[in-house]
């Protein structure tokens, strides 16, 4: 078994699954089982499949039905690798959103991860009620429970400013971050950020990991585009050498998409061509996904939720569009807006990015047509 002093950071893109619920807030196994299929998408889509986060409703389902979302992902992730052991697909990571609304929940979640299969844990934690002193937590609470078991996990630290327990501490600071990286287990973090408070974490990205590399993680997933681009001209040259600045230290070794829910392979194409500096094809993809964004902003306020699983419902993944109590619903009007908008999306990305990178239904099960 590798040693969790010998994992590496997973590069490329991880999709922080939705968690499929019928109309009266239950979880539907068989369709959460068809997402992770579809996000996979035979070899095109995922390299990590992040189960439970915030695009998950973790603060809006309860603890068992979080769990419950982890077994599933994780099993599937290993189906998935293990039909494709032959070598003609890369193997995938299933990382398991750990954080709970109490410590004492959220070390359950992890004990729940390790015994069940996921190959990471993600932990926001600023966002557990009652913590002090986020590295005392993660120093020798989490350690304790890792240490005691016989299998260990890396953990991914999550800072994202939206779901932040006290506004007046909204980030994990570059000391604090830097303290649990000499951790062994603490293998990167993932950031839901500005590009300012991006680049303070990649700037001191040298210095965190000590004895190994360290794995930042774009949360605002159409930030890379302006990370990755090269600029022109004498204005451009410094804008550049200001990014580079900005960037000193490492550069994001991986981008986590939402939206990649619904268009997997696009997704996964926007981080290839980012990271070969491929400004055309940037240009090409960039286009569908700010496409994409727009949808979701004309259905209605903060209803991108609602907009993925509305996609799916439409491609035939997931049987009910349903959201969890709380998360902001499509009306009809939005509903028949973002119907419309999404099928001028599939056919703008056949058009611009093309096969093997548009999104297709495949193996992901059937499911009857979108509730409004």
């Amino acid at each position: 078994m590798r040693s969790v002093e010998d994992a590496r950071p997973r590069p490329g893109l991880s999709v922080p699954v939705l968690t499929a619920l019928d109309e009266a807030g239950r979880l539907v196994e068989s369709d959460q089982r068809a997402l992770v299929r579809w996000v996979l998408q035979q070899g095109y889509g995922a390299d990590v499949v992040f189960a439970a986060g915030t695009t998950g409703e973790w603060d809006r389902i309860d603890n068992p039905t979080r769990q419950r979302v982890v077994a599933i992902c994780s099993e599937e992730v290993a189906k998935a690798n293990r039909a494709s052991s032959d070598g003609t697909s890369r193997p995938v990571e299933a990382w398991a959103g750990v954080t709970a609304h109490t410590p004492d929940e959220t070390l359950e979640n992890l004990d729940f991860a390790i015994a069940h299969g996921a190959d990471a844990a993600v932990l926001a934690p600023l966002s557990i009620r009652g913590i002090a002193d986020p590295v005392r937590f993660v120093a020798r609470d989490v350690s304790d429970l890792l240490d005691a078991r016989s299998r260990r996990i890396p953990v991914y630290l999550y800072d994202n400013a939206d779901i932040a327990i006290d506004p007046r501490l909204s980030h994990i600071r570059t000391r604090q971050v830097k303290a649990m990286s000499r951790l062994d287990f603490v293998r990167g973090i993932k950031v839901s950020a500005s590009r300012r408070v991006l680049g303070n974490y990649t700037k001191a990205a040298a210095g965190f990991k000590e004895r190994g590399e360290f794995g930042i993680y774009v949360g605002n997933a159409l930030l890379i585009f302006d990370l990755f681009r090269t600029y022109r001209g004498w204005w451009g040259s410094l804008l550049e050498h200001w990014n580079r600045y900005r960037m000193r230290g490492g550069i994001p070794i991986g981008v986590v998409s939402g939206p990649a829910n619904a268009l997997p392979r696009e997704w996964a194409r926007a981080w290839q061509v980012c990271r070969a500096g491929d400004e055309e094809r940037m240009g090409e993809v960039r286009s569908v996904l700010e496409a994409f964004r727009e949808a979701t902003r004309r259905a209605g306020a903060k209803c991108s939720i609602a907009c993925l699983k509305r996609a799916l419902a439409q491609r035939g993944v997931i049987a009910h569009a349903a959201v969890a109590p709380g998360t902001a619903a499509l009306s009809g009007a939005g509903a028949e807006r973002f119907d419309a908008d999404f099928e001028m999306i599939r056919e703008l990305a056949s058009e611009r990015i093309g096969a093997p990178w548009v999104s297709l239904p495949g193996d992901s099960g059937a499911a009857a047509e979108p509730s409004a």
